[in-house]
């Protein structure tokens, strides 16, 4: 009798990057706003995450206005986790621009520039307008081609019919082919849900209707329901950007005309400078649109006696093994007791961020060696082979003879 073959059909689902703050979730707290010991991915720091929780408040209320907040504390003791921390709290309409010294000191452009643009990254606008719009789900996308007006063998597309439904009935549009280009852009089907801007023929796809909602989708999808009223109608449109999306969609880009120009500005892009006029144009026009500022209105002058300052503690030896322990949980490693007791060491020795990071090369040595679990003996030889930061410096300064100085 023929064996039968069957395959496993492995996943189309992607992997998810594991970060170094992915574990942080909130500032895990209770509704009073008292913190949690161990929630949302922190551990410990009770006083700060309680503070933190306190300046959420104060940004929701828009009692912000003016301040900044600074974390301060010893390295490896959850300062950029309390920023991720308070981000995940306002949620995901307010602008978070993390940002690191590289960024500055390795650009073409200048220093202040590189902060200047950080800082407008970080203030965030929710722009309103009411416009007259197409909405519903497609049921027919049928692009009508013509001969081409150039000459050839080719052909161009002349107009795009175009079905969309709502609760309240279907109606079909005869579309510029300018539109087509936006809805080829937008990935646009049959059965998404998407509205066109009568004016500007701007297409917005919001998302595939719930009516194709299957337990067997492989990949993710958001589903919307249909929407109601009319096709045509009057719609309240949000829009969330920042002060840096309306510089950089409002700037000119730089060059001649000239083929040679172009051709150098498509085979290397430079980064242009966005000029101070070009800002408080654009700065004037947010403030005569009545747009509705969710975040800090920027950085003031004497930024020190504005500064609200909150305190990080260094962890104590059982904190770290918790976090260490919740960190090869988000990376689904398998450690041993033995394993996280020598690495909470280590961190208390060196650092919580060095101890980290030795999980991953430990967890290819136990593999290397067969095994699925990390184990003592896998630490230990991966800390031979990795220095820490302060064990670095001391070695420069013992050996800083054999340097060039």
């Amino acid at each position: 009798m023929e064996k039968v073959k069957i395959e496993e059909i492995q996943s189309t689902a992607k992997k998810q990057r594991i970060a170094t703050h992915t574990h942080i979730k909130g500032l895990g707290l209770e509704p009073t706003g008292i913190p949690i010991p161990l929630a949302a991915g922190f551990v410990g720091q009770l006083e700060a995450r309680e503070a933190a929780g306190l300046v959420v408040d104060m940004i929701k209320q828009k009692k912000m206005a003016g301040k900044a907040l600074l974390l301060a504390g010893p390295p490896g003791t959850g300062k950029t986790a309390l920023a991720l921390g308070i981000s995940q709290e306002l949620g995901s309409k307010v602008p978070f621009c993390p940002m690191v010294g590289s960024e500055v000191y390795s650009s073409e452009v200048k220093k202040t520039e590189v902060l200047m643009e950080n800082f407008r990254r970080a203030i965030g606008l929710r722009i309103k307008e009411t416009k007259d719009v197409y909405e519903g789900e497609v049921t027919e996308l049928s692009p009508e081609e013509t001969e081409s007006l150039t000459g050839g063998y080719g052909k161009s597309i002349s107009h795009v019919i175009i079905g969309l439904k709502t609760v309240k009935g279907t109606k079909q549009l005869k579309l510029d082919p300018t539109i087509y280009d936006a809805l080829i852009k937008e990935k646009v089907a049959v059965g998404d849900v998407i509205y066109i801007e009568a004016n500007s023929g701007a297409v917005k796809r919001v998302g595939r209707s719930d009516a194709f909602a299957t337990e067997f989708d492989l990949e993710a999808e958001e589903y919307v329901p249909l929407p109601k009223g009319e096709v045509h109608k009057k719609k309240e449109i949000v829009q969330d950007v920042t002060l840096q999306d309306l510089d950089a969609a409002n700037a000119q880009p730089q060059g001649g005309q000239d083929i040679l120009s172009l051709m150098g500005q498509m085979m290397k892009p430079r980064k242009t400078e966005i000029t101070d006029k070009l800002r408080q144009e654009i700065n004037k026009r947010s403030n005569s649109i009545g747009t509705d500022m969710p975040s800090p209105h920027g950085v003031p002058i004497d930024l020190l006696d504005r500064l609200v300052i909150i305190r990080t503690q260094i962890y104590n030896p059982s904190e770290m093994i918790q976090i260490i322990a919740i960190r090869a949980q988000v990376e689904e490693l398998t450690v041993d007791e033995d394993c996280l007791v020598l690495l909470g060491e280590i961190g208390q020795r060196t650092s919580l961020r060095h101890a980290v990071q030795l999980l991953s090369p430990a967890s290819i040595v136990a593999k290397m060696n067969g095994r699925d679990s990390i184990c003592k003996a896998d630490i230990e030889e991966v800390t031979s082979l990795y220095l820490d930061a302060k064990s670095s410096a001391k070695l420069l300064h013992e050996q800083q003879e054999k340097y060039i100085s």
